[in-house]
C-alpha cells in the first residue's frame, strides 16, 4: 500500500498547476480510497483513518475514475475592459449572483473573469467596512486606463445598492442593541421603547441619515426630539436623590421605599411614595434583607440515646415478643390530644 502511495506521489509532484494544500486534499482521498478497497466499509475506514466525514467518503467513492474538466484560465490583465481593481459595481452584482440568487460561486468567477478567491475577499471587506472598504480610487492611477468608459448603474444596480446600505443599517442598529442597551441577540428592535430607540439613533446618527434611522426604528420626530429636549432639562428631583441615597446608607441599606418616604416627610419634605419608589429604582438602590431561618425546636440532645433493640426487624417467634408503639399529636377545638397505640409484631394486633 506505502509503494503504491510513493508511485501516487510521484505522480500528482509533477502536476506544475497543483499547490500545496491541494495536493494534500487529494493525497488523503487517495488513502481513503485505498483502505476503502482493502476493509469493504465505510465505518472502519473512518475509524482507522479518523477522517473523513462519512458524506465525503461516499463522494470520493462515487467519483473515483472522474476526471474533472480543467479549471478555466482567468484573464489577469489590466485593461479597461477587464481592470485589475474592478468597479464597485462589478463587485455588487458578483454579492448579488452568488449570496442572494445563490448562482455558483466557480461560474460566477469564470463568467466575469475574476477569482474565487477575490470574491471572497470582496465580500469579507464589505462585511467589515460596508461600501467605503469596496473602493478602489486609492489602487487605479488616474489616467492609467483609457480604453472604453464604464457604463453608469442601471436602476436595479441602484435598487440593490440601497438594499444592501439598509442591510448595513440593520446590522448596525442590532450592534448598538446589543452593546449599549444590553439587550439578547435576538431582540426585536420594533419591541423597544421609544427611549430606547432614541439612545440607538443617538450612536448611529454620525454614521447615516437622520430621516432613515426613524424611519427605520419607526420612531416618531415628536417623540426623538421630546426626549432631546427632556435630557436638556436640569432634573427637579437631584437634590432629593442625593438625600435619598444618603439615608439609604444611613440605615444600613436596610430601608425600603415607605421607610424612606417617612423620614423625608418627618424632614419636613413634600414628596409623592410613588416618586420616592421611581427614584430608587432609577438609582439601582436595592434592600439587602437576610434571609430568616426556620423555626426548630431541636435544642439538642438532652438524655442518652436509647440503643436500638429491635435493629429493624418487625418479626416474632410468639405473642408478646415484641412491641411497637409510636406518638401521635391531633389538634382539635378542644386542645391537643395524643395518640399512643402498641401492636404485637406477632400478628400485627394490639397485645391482651
Amino acid at each position: 500500500m506505502f509503494e503504491s502511495c510513493f508511485k501516487y506521489f510521484l505522480f500528482a509532484s509533477n502536476f506544475e498547476k497543483a499547490d500545496e494544500m491541494h495536493f494534500k486534499e487529494i493525497f488523503k482521498g487517495y488513502i481513503a480510497l485505498q483502505v476503502y478497497h482493502q476493509c469493504g466499509s465505510v465505518t472502519n475506514t473512518i475509524r482507522m483513518l479518523g477522517y473523513p466525514t462519512r458524506r465525503a467518503l461516499y463522494t470520493w467513492i462515487e467519483n473515483e475514475g472522474v476526471q474533472k474538466p480543467p479549471r478555466k484560465a482567468l484573464d489577469n490583465t489590466n485593461t479597461a475592459a477587464h481592470p485589475r481593481n474592478p468597479p464597485i459595481e462589478v463587485k455588487m452584482d458578483a454579492f448579488h449572483r452568488c449570496f442572494e440568487l445563490g448562482e455558483s460561486i466557480k461560474c460566477v468567477s469564470e463568467e466575469i473573469g475574476y477569482s474565487r478567491a477575490s470574491i471572497y475577499a470582496w465580500r469579507k471587506k464589505y462585511l467589515q467596512g460596508g461600501m467605503v472598504a469596496l473602493r478602489n480610487d486609492k489602487n487605479i492611477k488616474p489616467g492609467a486606463l483609457t480604453e472604453g468608459i464604464l457604463d453608469p448603474p442601471n436602476a436595479e444596480m441602484q435598487q440593490l445598492l440601497a438594499r444592501m446600505d439598509g442591510m448595513q443599517m440593520e446590522i448596525d442598529i442590532l450592534k448598538e442593541t446589543i452593546n449599549v442597551l444590553k439587550k439578547d441577540p435576538g431582540i426585536n428592535t420594533e419591541t423597544l421603547k421609544n427611549r430606547e430607540k432614541a439612545v440607538i439613533v443617538d450612536a448611529l446618527k454620525g454614521k447615516y441619515s437622520l430621516p432613515l434611522l426613524l424611519k427605520r426604528l419607526k420612531l416618531p420626530k415628536s417623540s426623538y426630539y421630546y426626549r432631546e429636549t427632556s435630557l436638556k432639562k436640569q432634573d427637579k428631583y437631584s437634590g432629593i436623590r442625593k438625600r435619598i441615597s444618603a439615608l439609604f446608607n444611613e440605615n444600613s441599606g436596610r430601608y425600603g421605599y415607605r421607610r424612606i418616604h417617612a423620614l423625608l416627610s418627618r424632614e419636613g419634605t413634600v414628596i409623592s411614595e410613588k416618586v420616592v419608589r421611581r427614584i430608587i429604582a432609577e438609582e439601582e438602590i436595592v434592600v439587602r434583607v437576610k434571609s430568616r431561618r426556620n423555626y426548630n425546636s431541636f435544642q439538642g440532645q438532652i438524655s442518652l440515646s436509647v440503643p436500638n433493640a429491635g435493629n429493624r426487624d418487625f418479626h416474632a417467634g410468639k405473642p408478646n415478643e415484641k412491641w411497637l408503639t409510636d406518638i401521635t399529636e391531633f389538634a382539635i377545638p378542644a386542645g391537643k390530644v395524643y395518640l399512643s397505640p402498641v401492636v404485637d409484631c406477632f400478628d400485627g394486633m394490639l397485645p391482651w
